[in-house]
């Protein structure tokens, strides 16, 4: 019997309240590394204690695999080898020879205290855990135990601590032991340590969560939280949607003289915080974001979901923000890519279109037109060689062809125009049937069916081609084809 191992076993577990098989285990992993010691190359050691009697034996194993798996001699056997065949050994089998056991001494039981503490540390880590689980998501808080270069470590009491990285710090914080924080309570899995808890300051569920603290109405869901996109320590935009028509979403996050938004604003290092009305219709909600700025049309691409949005001049600089941080917000909120400019330049683009078009020049080219006041076909065709002197590397041969094109283009819009015109006054002087010809609803929609709107239509018909269009008697069609070709004749 070996009673120092029992002895071990006992006022350990009673000592850190753990079961006596964790004691065990961490015993025999203890005494398998001393036995390793023995080797100068690698191999698979395992011990296996009597826990009734503390005695032990050590065995040397090797792992039958098969040839994908098969990797070293000395900690593998191949499945298809002779000597696995003989011993009736497949894959997953461990085959075992007993060696001489490592003392249990003062070495290895000051190893296996190590591995007990560890184990200790990790059973009571993976509980505190448990336990905060609920919590992961909301808001926490607690007391600065340590600062480090890359992380502070928060005391959340009842002996559980928490990281926060400095990255996950708002900019510009600064932090020291003994210090109140709050924080978003995370989970990270981190190689070899398994569970930690992390906290974060930058993310948007913080700004979430101090809404909740500071306006009840969040709290009891009158009021919904429907988006939020931070770049944090900089500027926030949150929409939110009111359950009651009675109560104003936005006047009742920013409180009597802002004294709400204020404070979520102060615990966030005086973060700038846009608050609007949410709208499911994308585009009523980009408007509602980017005000003040006066949007002037909106183009959206549902299957690309994003927008071309055109403003005054005057507001582009404020719907993009500083270093664009508007419009990247806005777009973050919507879930949107968002293209803006300003109405000068939406011009200036159908301006480019028409040259490229009518000229068959590239953009860089008709740009070039442009800064140089030649920024129509018009212009162009009554221009002559001087007025392209602001355009370098552009020979003369080049901007004879550009002059001829622009004349021919200008008779071809001219031309264009006269055709228009044209129909458009056929249009007018072709009066279109109506009830009061003679016709039922009925009868005027197979007319249109087959294309006889007007008048003029129904007076080039035959009776037949008409007794063809509805039901209706050779008389009666004559009797309306006359009276059509009578008006006609007049007019």
């Amino acid at each position: 019997m070996n009673e120092e191992i029992l002895l071990v076993a006992d006022s350990v577990s009673n000592e850190k309240d753990l079961p006596k098989e964790t004691i065990f285990e961490a015993i025999e992993f203890a005494l398998a590394s001393a036995a390793k010691k023995r080797y100068k190359i690698e191999v698979n050691i395992l011990v296996d204690i009597d826990q009734s009697t503390g005695d032990y034996q050590t065995f040397r194993y090797k792992d039958v695999v098969d040839f994908e798996n098969y990797e070293d001699s000395e900690l593998h056997i191949l499945v298809d080898s002779d000597f696995a065949e003989e011993n009736g050994l497949k894959v997953g089998d461990k085959f075992k020879e007993q060696v001489e056991n490592a003392e249990f001494g003062r070495i290895a039981a000051q190893a296996a205290k190590q591995v007990i503490v560890q184990k200790v540390r990790d059973a009571e880590r993976l509980e505190i855990i448990k336990r905060f689980r609920p919590s992961l998501g909301k808001l926490v808080s607690g007391s600065v135990k340590k600062v480090t270069r890359e992380f502070i470590i928060v005391d959340l009491g009842d002996n559980a601590e928490a990281s926060l990285p400095r990255k996950d710090l708002i900019q510009g914080e600064i932090y020291r032991v003994g210090d109140r924080i709050k924080g978003i309570l995370e989970e990270s899995i981190r190689e070899n340590r398994g569970p930690q808890l992390i906290l974060s300051r930058s993310s948007k569920e913080m700004v979430s969560e101090l809404f909740k603290l500071e306006v009840p109405e969040i709290a009891e869901e009158v009021i919904e939280i429907r988006a939020v996109a931070r770049e944090a320590g900089a500027r926030t935009k949150i929409a939110v949607k009111t359950n009651d028509a009675r109560i104003d979403p936005v006047g009742a996050c920013v409180g009597m003289r802002g004294s709400r938004v204020q404070a979520v604003s102060n615990e966030l290092g005086n973060e700038r915080i846009d608050i609007v009305v949410w709208e499911d219709d994308q585009a009523k909600l980009l408007v509602n974001t980017l005000s003040p700025a006066e949007i002037l049309s909106i183009v959206m691409d549902d299957e690309n979901q994003s927008m071309e949005v055109v403003v005054k001049d005057e507001n582009l600089a404020l719907a993009i923000g500083k270093g664009g941080q508007n419009i990247r917000l806005t777009s973050e909120l919507l879930g949107w890519q968002i293209q803006i400019k300003g109405e000068s330049s939406e011009e200036e683009d159908t301006e480019i279109s028409k040259l490229i078009e009518y000229l068959g020049v590239d953009r860089n080219l008709a740009s070039k037109l442009i800064e140089n006041n030649l920024e129509t076909v018009q212009k162009i065709s009554e221009s002559n060689i001087e007025d392209f002197a602001g355009i370098d590397g552009l020979e003369e041969d080049v901007i004879s062809t550009l002059i001829e094109r622009a004349e021919e283009s200008l008779l071809e819009i001219a031309l264009l125009e006269l055709d228009e015109d044209d129909a458009e006054e056929e249009t007018k002087e072709a009066r279109k049937l109506e009830l009061s010809d003679g016709f039922s609803e009925e009868e005027l929609e197979l007319l249109v069916k087959n294309e006889i709107l007007t008048v003029e239509n129904l007076a080039d018909l035959a009776t037949d081609e008409l007794t063809e269009i509805f039901e209706i008697d050779a008389e009666r069609a004559a009797e309306l084809i006359m009276s059509a070709r009578q008006e006609w004749l007049e007019d």
